[in-house]
């Protein structure tokens, strides 16, 4: 579902991520895991469009999207999360939903004046929708209230609900889990494992809790100095001297080629 091949990206003297190459299976969930400053980030960054990379090409489904904008990608079917996340507060659980299906006939001056029967019925199958998924992430209690009183955990069950209003085909998630209680985690985890279950839904996430990881992740990527340093199941990675290293601070087996002095990664 997603192929990057040789991308680098710099920052100045910086470089966030260096010849990188990996990609996403269709129908998995892949996780992304390495010390910080690893690149992961800007990684994701640049397959979601924040970023076009310096070097390298990104693909779609077979399609070359290297360097489109979170838009134009969003409308392919590629879409994220945040670690931290970025609900409207001053709208409601509902309404954060019922705003996301793009090109809604109501959001036209000349289709609110003149087309009102069509804007009313688009708008309740709208509502129809945003209150099945708040039913399928047990947000229902929810739905009236302010989307900036909610917990951490449920900020995130909503930024994943927002996903849901969309012909999504891969979603990247960032650390997911941060911030969020165990309760609501193990919630968190169960939903993403049916949406790729019974929607096939692609998930591609970064995280720092390896338990999560663990659970749900098969293959899991390891990045390091802005390369990928290995992948494989979670048992193989755990057992890796390679990846103890890199996140206890010991350098890496087998570092990556050296890069002119002036240059550092990040």
């Amino acid at each position: 579902m997603i192929e990057v091949s040789h991308v680098t990206k710099r920052f100045a003297s910086l470089i966030a991520v260096d010849d990188c190459s990996l990609a996403v299976e269709k129908g998995s969930i892949t996780g992304l895991i390495g010390p910080n400053g690893a690149g992961k980030s800007t990684l994701f960054n640049l397959i979601a469009g924040r970023y076009a990379p310096d070097e390298g090409t990104v693909t779609l489904d077979g399609r070359n999207v290297t360097g489109w904008t979170p838009h134009a990608l969003f409308a392919a079917g590629l879409v994220r999360t945040f670690q931290i996340p970025h609900e409207f507060s001053n709208m409601t659980a509902l309404e954060n939903l019922m705003m996301v299906p793009p090109v809604q006939s109501g959001e036209s001056l000349f289709s609110a004046w003149f087309r009102p029967a069509r804007v009313r019925e688009e708008e309740a199958a709208v509502r129809r929708r945003a209150e099945d998924v708040l039913d399928f992430l047990k947000l229902s209690p929810v739905k009236n209230e302010l989307a900036g009183n909610l917990s951490g955990g449920q900020k995130k069950l909503l930024e994943l609900g927002r996903t849901m209003m969309t012909d999504a085909r891969v979603v990247l998630l960032d650390e997911i889990a941060a911030g969020v209680n165990r309760t609501l985690l193990k919630d968190l985890a169960e939903n993403i494992r049916r949406l790729n279950r019974e929607f096939d839904y692609t998930f591609f996430l970064i995280e720092h809790d390896m338990d999560l990881i663990a659970q749900l992740c098969d293959p899991v990527i390891v990045m390091a100095q802005g390369r990928v340093m290995t992948q494989g199941p979670i048992e193989q990675i755990q057992a890796d001297e390679r990846v103890i290293e890199a996140y206890f601070g010991g350098a890496p087996t087998k570092a990556p080629a050296a890069q002119p002095a002036a240059a550092v990664r990040v």
